[in-house]
């Protein structure tokens, strides 16, 4: 063989190996993703599995609707992110056409709930009007933590919707009630199957619905634009701003500032934010460092690296206390107005 073929095949395998090993690279089921210090621990094919049941959408042969434009539509607000997803207001989806879709898939809703403390008086509205409101003829399942579970009432469900009650320790720092969240969540989710089409929300109970929340939330990894600073310049958003805290967010960081009392999305991706935030909030507190607003500063940390595949507008947690501004055609899930005095343990 002469030099220059030998020079050839040395080269060809050479690129070879250089490829084996980016594909190890690319592919390997616990590579860490950003700079959030948690790894993956998705099952084989889990990826795929998620990849596919969010994107491939089948809609019914002969379904008849509306014809959709892409000249006239929304011009007041933004409905898609600087990374292409998108904005869920009044006026962009068709829930017929989305509950066509969804409805063949057997999709199944879990629900997350915390009633501790005070706050059991807020959970029979919340679940009256989940009933009339969320995922109306879906499978859903909504899980109450409560310190007092016999005192959560009765509410006649649908069928194909049921309620369990997970009993849970009070605590004498609501603080402490919020930062445990995460935990629950995640430990929640390792006992449920991972199927490709099972999706869960994490809701605060002193809310209430008011209209549809149904199937155009849907998304791999979910977040809702709190309504207090949607309209506001990122400098004045609550993120936890030192350094010490692995929540913090810098001047010039941070896309939208997302509620910490609604997010959502497939079970394997909200694990990882749970377990994730979790993990900070925990290795936080080691140091003896608590962030601005425990697990909400470290879900908007998660989600600046993470970015969320679709994003709820402020008519999924809208406030009561405040007057309606003109974008808010409307109002779908809302925070009670309320005396957080009377509520909260430590206040």
């Amino acid at each position: 063989m002469s030099v220059i073929n030998r020079k050839s095949v040395g080269v060809v395998l050479l690129s070879a190996l250089l490829l084996g090993v980016l594909y190890c690279y690319m592919y390997q089921p616990n590579r860490v993703f950003g700079d959030v210090g948690v790894r993956r621990e998705n099952g084989p094919g889990d990826d795929d599995i998620a990849a596919s049941n969010d994107l491939h959408l089948v809609a019914p042969a002969h379904l008849q609707y509306k014809q959709p434009s892409i000249i006239h539509g929304r011009g007041d607000v933004v409905t898609v992110t600087p990374w292409l997803s998108p904005v869920v207001w009044e006026g962009t989806f068709n829930a017929v056409l989305l509950d066509s879709i969804y409805r063949p898939k057997n999709i199944s809703i879990a629900a997350t709930v915390f009633a501790v403390g005070k706050y059991i008086k807020f959970l029979k509205d919340f679940l009256e009007t989940a009933e009339q409101h969320f995922f109306v003829g879906f499978k859903v399942h909504v899980y109450v933590f409560t310190d007092r579970p016999d005192e959560v009432p009765r509410v006649r469900m649908a069928a194909g919707r049921q309620l369990t009650v997970r009993p849970v320790p009070s605590s004498q720092r609501w603080q402490e009630i919020s930062a445990r969240r995460m935990e629950l969540i995640q430990l929640l989710i390792e006992e449920q199957p991972r199927r490709a089409n099972s999706y869960i929300f994490c809701l605060d109970v002193d809310s209430k619905f008011h209209g549809r929340w149904g199937t155009e939330s849907l998304g791999g990894l979910v977040a809702v634009i709190h309504p207090g600073y949607y309209r506001d310049d990122r400098s004045r958003f609550p993120y936890e701003r030192r350094p010490a805290s692995r929540a913090h967010l810098a001047a010039g960081e941070g896309d939208f500032y997302y509620c910490g009392g609604a997010f959502g999305g497939l079970l394997q991706e909200v694990h990882q934010l749970a377990k994730t935030c979790r993990a900070n909030f925990e290795d936080d507190a080691k140091e003896g460092i608590e962030a601005a607003w425990q697990e909400e500063s470290h879900l908007n940390r998660y989600m600046w690296i993470n970015k969320p595949s679709k994003v709820l507008s402020p008519e999924y947690l809208w406030q009561d206390f405040k007057s309606r501004n003109p974008e808010i055609q409307i109002i779908r899930f809302s925070g009670v107005i309320k005396n957080y005095a009377e509520i909260r343990p430590n206040v």
